[in-house]
């Protein structure tokens, strides 16, 4: 399978653009977060209360949980039992991440599916302080989902093409 590590390397290249992306995008939010939490504070401290920032607080907080738990995707941090699939042979412990893959990839799908189709029952309804449209809310729904798919599907050819998958990004506090 020599053919496929050059599709390989660009699959990843995308990866870590991905990563590239929303980590800034994480980061900025949790810094939005603090500050309107803040501010919610304070203004309830000093003076009458902002309504707004409950609102943008639950919002961001969404956003900030899905495109985070792309993160921890990416680079296996979510809650996983592996020691079963790690006594295996090599072969069969290929086939066994496969299999797994496969089936994260069609769960993300589906999620896909179900966020998108959700997103537009819900595009009638605004927020109650900001008049936003919820579908920008439940749009990251099927963005993480499609996100996370993606990485499911490097990982898939990583396994098919190196056996085990390969550290597509270095070990990094999130």
């Amino acid at each position: 399978m020599a053919f496929a590590q050059p599709l390989l390397t660009l699959l990843q290249r995308i990866e870590r653009g991905l990563d590239a992306i929303i980590r800034p995008v994480v980061f900025a939010g949790m810094a939005a977060l603090i500050g309107v939490i803040t501010l919610q504070i304070v203004s309830r401290v000093l003076f009458s209360a902002v309504g707004w920032t409950e609102e943008v607080a639950r919002f961001l907080l969404v956003w900030i949980t899905f495109l985070a738990s792309t993160l921890a995707f990416q680079r296996g941090r979510h809650i996983a039992v592996t020691f079963a699939v790690d006594a295996l042979p090599l072969s069969l412990r290929k086939l066994a991440r496969l299999a797994a893959l496969a089936v994260v990839l069609a769960f993300m799908i589906a999620l896909i599916v179900i966020g998108y189709r959700y997103m537009q029952v819900q595009s009638f309804q605004k927020s109650a302080s900001l008049r936003l449209s919820m579908t920008y809310v439940y749009a990251v729904i099927p963005l993480s989902a499609a996100i996370m798919a993606w990485y499911a599907l490097v990982d898939m050819i990583d396994v098919l093409v190196n056996g085990e998958p390969t550290a597509s990004a270095p070990e990094a506090p999130l």
